[in-house]
């Protein structure tokens, strides 16, 4: 249920120009009993100026008047406040971190020219004029800028770079980018499963050729890892 932008403030008011009950107020202003109570006796900790909520268009005299008649009748609020609303505008970025931007743009701008400045100031959080400077090393800080992912300073996730590089890479008819950092060692896990393979398999013919075959030798893999060999 919606309450008043003041409730402390319109429950001073009810109290002082209706007959609600306490339990009323408390409901309709979202506060415990007590504090309307409280309110009543002038012993909350400060003195509140009332706040009409008919002038506020929250609470019609009708509901009021339905209320002082029913002890046990729920007002209803006309209408919420206002909630305040982010404008549009660059991310959000925390106080700690805002230093660590001009890094995240000079990473980008080395490692993925093709993303426009407008698609890095909207995943980093920045104005066009400190990429623009970046880029043209006339920053004020350059001679102490050093490329940073800005996924590993926590600028954006990966995902969202992933995404603003794939976007930029199609519309300037490049090839998107894979991420090859793990060839290498998958390459090589894959020839240790190999060798482990062969070496099961040569164990196994051995143990044929004697009296009674053990179980066969098996190999292990790490876990996580799909075997390239099974069929």
């Amino acid at each position: 249920m919606s309450q008043p932008l003041m409730p402390h403030a319109t429950a001073s008011w009810l109290v002082d120009n209706t007959a609600l009950s306490f339990q009323q107020i408390a409901e309709f202003c979202g506060l415990h009993i007590l504090e309307v109570q409280a309110i009543a006796d002038d012993t909350a900790g400060i003195k509140l100026a009332g706040r009409d909520p008919v002038r506020a268009h929250e609470l019609s005299m009708d509901e009021i008047e339905k209320g002082q008649a029913n002890p046990n009748y729920k007002l209803q609020m006309a209408k919420g406040p206002e909630q305040a609303r982010r404008t549009k505008g660059p991310r959000y970025t925390p106080v700690s971190k805002r230093q660590d931007k001009p890094d995240g743009i000079a990473w980008i701008i080395r490692n993925h020219p093709e993303v426009s400045d407008g698609a890095i100031g909207k995943l980093i959080g920045t104005t066009r004029t400190t990429i623009a400077a970046i880029r043209d090393r006339t920053h004020w800080n350059i001679a102490n800028i050093t490329p940073k992912d800005p996924v590993t300073l926590g600028l954006c996730s990966q995902r969202e770079l992933d995404a603003a590089i794939s976007k930029a890479a199609k519309a300037a008819g490049l090839e998107a980018p894979v991420d090859d950092r793990l060839s290498g060692d998958r390459a090589a896990l894959i020839e240790e499963l190999r060798a482990q393979r062969d070496a099961a398999h040569r164990v196994s013919g051995e143990a044929e050729d004697g009296e009674g075959a053990p179980a066969r030798p098996t190999y292990s893999l790490p876990e996580g890892v799909v075997d390239p060999f099974k069929r």
